[in-house]
């Protein structure tokens, strides 16, 4: 489950496209932030996807992607040109072949080849159109397969693309918009595929043009209920509002840490926008493992991300392109690394969930001095790649500190007994000790 959000000038405060999005997958399904610079290919070559192989392109463009670690593709990210991209899990009336172009692939293929939003777009479709989507999505949830919808969004315009294993419909953002894992375009799309209309008639979908709606078409209302998409919307849709038309980065940072006034167990349906997973389920798939808020300007793009689980609980850094190679530490695996920057993250956030009231509040002053200092290398000119590089290190440093004050005083574990049983087994599947110190 995840959520994207995107809002277009009149609705920013300062003419600019706003980006963000939450990556909700497993717990222990770590995500890696991911720099990779432009590259040119002499000959022709074929490149290998997370299933298929298709035609590399001549040239790619520089990115940074948010990419769950046993992938090829990414769950978000954006290029040197300004063009951001999240893609969601949608759930279809069509089957998802067990092979073909995941939506992470599409995405990551979409930034390394596409100088604009429009393009972005162009390119997924003709993608789906030649390759088809599919293949395994989940991690350890075997047998997990989805098609996918996505905001796709440059310094000048956003798109939203959602589609059915070949079939599509696009709609041009106007001033909000949000998505999270129902489909959204109904009559109201600027642009479709060649034969959704006819297609969906012969299934007996709907009666006539006239009667079209992509949504409600494709879309499976058993899925659309369970996967709390459409309470998800409204929640971060109702906090971009509060805003009053002007839109800015601290407003996509509450958008994306909102717990709808929930606490992390409750709730049989993720229905919050910062999930927390639990042991029901239909929860078990519903874990922040990522955030990312990007500022799309044809002055020059920036991005914030936690590359970590939980914003709530987490530290947004900087990151810009167009420079020298950022490093965001050791990559994360399968299992415990106290060298990860996400591994070491998600002990503090483990810890955090046998209290978590409590246990947040420990560290919340510490959290938001943290970023409030790497914030203010943003309110000028964009930030080097050396003053972005030292963001990442002093969150990763800062860490531990974070987790013995948490460990010292972690007396009672005040979780359901359900709840406690889950996390213990996931910890111990994960090789994640909760009350172990790190130095």
């Amino acid at each position: 489950m995840c959520d994207t959000i995107v809002t277009v000038p009149p609705a920013t405060k300062d003419a600019v496209v706003w980006f963000g999005k939450n990556s909700d997958r497993e717990p222990g399904e770590a995500q890696n932030i991911v720099h990779l610079p432009a590259q040119k290919f002499a000959s022709p070559a074929n490149l290998q996807c997370t299933y298929i192989e298709i035609p590399q392109a001549a040239e790619t463009y520089e990115v940074v992607l948010s990419r769950p670690f046993w992938m090829w593709g990414a769950e978000m990210g954006a290029n040197a040109r300004g063009v951001a991209i999240g893609n969601e899990a949608v759930f279809t009336k069509l089957p998802v072949p067990k092979t073909g172009l995941t939506g992470m692939d599409l995405l990551r293929l979409a930034l390394e080849r596409s100088a604009t939003a429009r393009e972005a777009l162009e390119l997924i479709t003709r993608l789906i159109a030649d390759f088809g989507q599919g293949g395994l999505c989940g991690y350890r949830h075997k047998g997990f397969r989805y098609h996918n919808s996505f905001i796709i969004a440059d310094p000048t315009e956003a798109w939203v693309l959602e589609t059915a294993d070949r079939h599509w419909a696009a709609q041009q953002v106007r001033g909000v918009r949000t998505i999270s894992n129902v489909l959204t375009i109904g009559k109201d799309f600027d642009l479709i595929s060649d034969g959704a209309y006819e297609f969906a008639k012969a299934q007996g979908w709907c009666k006539s043009a006239n009667d079209f709606d992509f949504a409600k078409a494709f879309g499976d209302p058993f899925y659309r209920f369970t996967s709390g998409g459409d309470v998800r919307r409204a929640c971060t849709f109702r906090r971009l509002m509060l805003s009053d038309g002007k839109i800015g980065r601290a407003d996509l940072f509450a958008a994306l840490r909102d717990h709808a006034g929930q606490t992390p167990e409750t709730g049989l349906r993720l229905q919050m926008p910062c999930g927390h997973a639990s042991w029901l389920k239909t929860r078990q798939s519903g874990q922040t493992t990522g955030s990312m808020v990007s500022r799309l300007s044809a002055s020059g793009s920036l991005h914030w991300m936690t590359g970590t689980s939980s914003p709530c609980l987490s530290v947004f850094k900087p990151f810009a392109l167009g420079s020298e190679l950022i490093s965001t530490g050791a990559l994360a695996g399968e299992s415990y690394d106290a060298e990860s920057l996400w591994w070491r993250h998600e002990h503090l956030h483990r810890l955090t969930l046998g209290d978590y009231a409590r246990r947040r509040a420990m560290t919340e002053i510490a959290r938001r001095e943290l970023e409030a200092k790497f914030l203010s290398l943003s309110n000028g000119d964009l930030p080097t790649a050396a003053a972005c590089q030292t963001a990442w290190d002093e969150h990763l440093a800062a860490l531990p500190d974070w987790i013995d004050r948490i460990t010292h005083e972690a007396h009672h574990d005040r979780r359901w007994f359900l709840t406690k049983r889950y996390w213990n087994a996931q910890n111990q599947l994960d090789g994640l000790v909760v009350s172990k110190k790190i130095s």
